[in-house]
This record gives structure tokens, C-alpha cells and sequence, in this order.
């Protein structure tokens, strides 16, 4: 194993374990410390070194459009999420606390944030599913679907190690996915993710400081 994917996988390890342990590919990028400090600002999320490029890719939103995710969010801080509506944990608490931040934040910067968040689940999370879903959380959320196939393609574009479903005792299925948030900045790169655990008051700390950061001073 590379030492950049074993560094991530006992760092993920470390903070929450389980079927939702979340794997950075080691060819993108190092992991810093979730709490490093820069010069200009202190996040607490985990500092990429280096970033993450924004994945270029087509799927579905919930209204069964095409959204070109690298053309819908540009000049936007973009927060990505792979998961499933039928997650019985991660998923609606990562959600709940994006969505509880964004209602506290100002309208000015919260008009400059998508959050995204694409199913891993899609023989279940069909469009109407998912918007139902993501409502709970957030109306302004974005809901992306499409084939496994071409869902499986958008997570390796992103770095990410695709979902696999694990069979549950009562027959159904799970999906072991990545349990982090891509944030990219408006340079189109996510210098910082955001593992289980992080807090609505992370989030109300962070986004400001994501919308007005300047990654190139």
C-alpha cells in the first residue's frame, strides 16, 4: 500500500472506523491534521496537501435534468457528498449539520455555497426519493443519480474509492461509502474534506472562511 493511502486509512480509521470508513485515493493527495493551522485561517476540516482537483462529470438531478457539475459550480464553494438516503447514521448527520450551518449563516454567504450530494444507492434513491430526502435537510441541496456505473466512474474522478454494497441480516443491503465532504473553493480545488464528526459549529466556522479564501496568496 502507498504510504500516502495507508496515512489515510489509519487517519479515517482512527476517527470513526466501520462500514463508513472514508478513503482518499494515495495517488491525490496527503491528509494534514484536521485542525492545522494556515496563515490566513484555521480549519476544521482536514487540510489536503495536494489539493483535489473538482471531477468533471454529467449525471441526473432530482428533476431527471442534466447537471454538468464542473460548469453548474463554478465561482461557487462546492461541497461534495457521496452517500444514500437509506444510511442509517453518517449520511443524515453530516446532512443534518450542513443544513442547521447554512440556515444560521448570512444570506451572503450562503449564496455563494452548493452543496451536492450524490447517491451511491441509485436502485433506491430514485429522483423523488432523494429530493424527499435532501428536503428534510435543505432545500437548496443538490441531488445527483445515474447509472452505478457511471456513479462508480464520478467517484474515482473525485479521488474517492467507490461504494460497495454489504449485505445486511435482515436481507436488505447496506453501502460502505466515503464518509467525508469534498469542499472545493473557487479555484475548483477541494484544499480542505470534512470527516464524520465535524459539528454544525464547525461548519458555521469554516464556510465563511472558504468563501473568502485565496488559495494562490
Amino acid at each position: 500500500m502507498k504510504p500516502r493511502l495507508l496515512y489515510l486509512c489509519l487517519f479515517f480509521a482512527a476517527l470513526f472506523g466501520g462500514n463508513h470508513a472514508s478513503i482518499v485515493s494515495g495517488q491525490q493527495g496527503r491528509l494534514d491534521s484536521p485542525h492545522a493551522a494556515r496563515q490566513e485561517a484555521t480549519y476544521r476540516g482536514g487540510l489536503v496537501t495536494p489539493p483535489l482537483p473538482k471531477p468533471r462529470f454529467i449525471l441526473a438531478d432530482t428533476s431527471v435534468a442534466p447537471f454538468d457539475f464542473w460548469q453548474k459550480t463554478q465561482g461557487s464553494v462546492t461541497l461534495l457528498f457521496f452517500g444514500y438516503t437509506y444510511c442509517p447514521d453518517q449520511c443524515p448527520m453530516h446532512m443534518a449539520n450542513l443544513g442547521l450551518a447554512l440556515k444560521k449563516l448570512p444570506a451572503g454567504i450562503v449564496d455563494q455555497v452548493k452543496l451536492v450530494f450524490v447517491t451511491t444507492d441509485p436502485a433506491r434513491d430514485t429522483p423523488v426519493v432523494l429530493r424527499r430526502w435532501l428536503d428534510y435537510f435543505d432545500k437548496r441541496s443538490i441531488g445527483l443519480t445515474g447509472s452505478e456505473a457511471a456513479i462508480e466512474a464520478v467517484q474515482r474522478a473525485a479521488g474517492v474509492t467507490p461504494a460497495q454494497k454489504t449485505a445486511l441480516t435482515n436481507g436488505s443491503y447496506g453501502v460502505a461509502h466515503a464518509n467525508f465532504v469534498l469542499a472545493y473553493t473557487k479555484d475548483n480545488l477541494a484544499h480542505v474534506i470534512y470527516p464524520g464528526g465535524v459539528s454544525k459549529d464547525d461548519w458555521v466556522h469554516d464556510l465563511p472562511l472558504l468563501v473568502k479564501e485565496n488559495w494562490s496568496q
